[in-house]
């Protein structure tokens, strides 16, 4: 009983502060700028495939044809799922003319589990010239490589005369890591756009009466790392596009009563007609209410997208009324704007 009137009490302190706060949360939506730029003028692209099963993982085939359903190699076939997956996200984004998968390039097969050096110019210069491409997207590597571990336990079967005996069981669990790395050549300017490494994990776990059953016991284990590179080539592709993501921001709701009605205009999503109630309080006497207005008329010019004037209230709310959020503000609202600058570089180039 104690206990718990202790977390009532600690609940009605926690409301309590809550409904105190002279601040609300509001979330906005914001573009962030492509994690990999794509030169405006490329209209062709090419992807090669480096991935090769490489030598130590060669002589695991045998253990691969126990664990894989249907004994299949799945570094190849999740690299040749991998560069499908690429290939067709990238004719889904519809912004280029021709997206080609260039096969039998035997010279530039490498297949170490890691990025192994980059194709020289003259290489990357003769493929793109004879396919016919902008740029490569290359798959310099795609490895798995799978723990095993075996535990034995006490079971129990029943036997014919329906009695349940006791005897050993084996479970085992297959961890598979999943490592692939891509570079983006770009022949023309001579530099790599991009050079990315993506890790992911499978677990998949089976039992059964001896250490040969449980193995067969699991199921699904090739299926999840195919998806699983289907995902990555889908993941790997929107690295080039802008991308949408919230942005939490803090407004003050507390001072006057234009605040408390500004509050409930801006839960109902009237943020104009807050901002007229939040402008009749810039002459305000009291230092700390005029200040807060200040700040929130930066708030509603970063919703009307307007950044260097949310600066300018910003800057006004901190170095004539002291108010030091104020400042955190300021270094978020510069952060946009350098956002904003290098989207539109994107966009424009």
């Amino acid at each position: 009983m104690k206990t718990l009137n202790r977390i009532i009490i600690i609940l009605s302190f926690i409301l309590l502060l809550s409904s105190c706060s002279s601040t609300n949360r509001l979330t906005m939506s914001a573009i962030e700028p492509a994690h990999v730029f794509i030169p405006s003028d490329v209209k062709s692209i090419g992807i090669i495939n480096r991935s090769l099963a490489s030598e130590e993982n060669k002589t695991l085939d045998k253990i691969d044809q126990i664990l894989s359903a249907e004994g299949l190699q799945l570094d190849n076939e999740g690299a040749t799922k991998l560069i499908l997956s690429v290939n067709n996200e990238l004719t889904r984004l519809n912004k280029f003319d021709n997206i080609e998968i260039i096969e039998e390039i035997e010279s530039i097969k490498k297949g170490l589990g890691i990025f192994p050096a980059e194709l020289p110019w003259e290489t990357i210069d003769d493929i793109c010239l004879k396919n016919k491409v902008d740029i490569l997207f290359s798959l310099e590597f795609f490895d798995t490589d799978t723990k095993v571990d075996f535990q034995t336990f006490k079971g129990t079967v029943l036997n014919d005369a329906g009695i349940n005996i006791p005897i050993p069981k084996h479970k085992v669990t297959l961890n598979t890591l999943i490592k692939s790395g891509w570079r983006i050549y770009d022949p023309k300017s001579k530099l790599l756009i991009d050079e990315f490494i993506s890790q992911n994990y499978v677990t998949s776990i089976g039992e059964g009466i001896n250490p040969l059953k449980a193995v067969e016991a699991v199921i699904g284990r090739k299926e999840a790392v195919i998806q699983n590179s289907i995902n990555s080539g889908i993941a790997y592709v929107l690295r080039t596009e802008p991308f949408k993501k919230r942005i939490a921001r803090d407004y003050y709701v507390r001072g006057t009563n234009n605040f408390e009605i500004a509050k409930r205009k801006a839960q109902t999503g009237d943020w104009q007609g807050a901002a007229i109630l939040w402008k009749k309080e810039l002459s305000n006497p009291k230092r700390k209410i005029a200040g807060r207005a200040c700040y929130n008329m930066a708030i509603i010019n970063e919703i009307n997208g307007d950044f260097e004037k949310a600066i300018e209230w910003a800057s006004k709310a901190y170095t004539d009324y002291k108010d030091k959020n104020a400042l955190r503000y300021i270094n978020l609202l510069k952060y946009r704007i350098a956002e904003k600058s290098e989207l539109e570089s994107q966009l424009s180039n």
